[in-house]
């Protein structure tokens, strides 16, 4: 990998990005020590970087939502089971297939062959990587470190007209492991502005 502005990888990610409102629907499956849950869920997406995360598990028992902002939650509800699912933000924009702008200051690299592109953001000791293969099928890796260690994998894959179609997630700290299966993606959704506000409490 050799150095690369950050203008350039500033397009790059730009790229991955919708441009219009996105309504996507999925079944996930968890994995972790503790045994298996499933269900299903519903990301909405705006081309202002913000995303509302829901999902509810089998048979309606267990829910959970959050809206996330860049790379933070303004609001989580419950925090730690949303956490357990997704432990870092940049890993979750992954999981549909959107990379995230480097940190200010950041060091950047890049690799690119006929058949592959990568892309190497670091911080210090904390580092994001893409590998992005294909297009507009192929699929899109994503490793994210803190402080030298591996929060997570993303692999993400799409379908012939760029639109992923499954994503998975492995966290080796824990061991756990998120799958999701996108059933449905609306282009042209359009949302109420109450959907940012956090639900009710039951």
């Amino acid at each position: 990998m050799s150095p690369a502005p950050v203008a350039e990888a500033g397009a790059w990610v730009l790229g991955t990005r919708p441009e219009a409102n996105r309504l996507v629907r999925f079944r996930f499956q968890f994995r972790d020590d503790r045994g298996a849950a499933g269900g299903r869920g519903s990301i909405r997406i705006t081309p202002g970087d913000s995303l509302r995360f829901d999902v509810i598990g089998a048979l309606g028992v267990g829910r959970g939502a959050a809206f996330i902002f860049g790379d933070s939650a303004i609001w989580a509800q419950p925090e730690e089971d949303i956490a357990k699912l997704v432990p870092n933000y940049p890993l979750l924009w992954a999981m549909l297939g959107i990379a995230r702008n480097p940190a200010g200051g950041a060091t950047i690299r890049r690799f690119s062959d006929p058949q592959v592109l990568a892309w190497q953001f670091a911080l210090g000791a904390d580092t994001v990587e893409y590998v992005r293969t294909g297009a507009p099928g192929g699929k899109l890796i994503a490793d994210v470190r803190q402080a030298g260690r591996l929060i997570g994998r993303v692999e993400t894959l799409f379908g012939p007209d760029g639109m992923a179609v499954s994503s998975r997630l492995t966290v080796p700290s824990a061991p756990a492991r998120l799958d999701l299966r996108f059933t449905s993606t609306d282009t042209q959704a359009t949302f109420e502005a109450d959907i940012w506000a956090p639900p009710p409490p039951p």
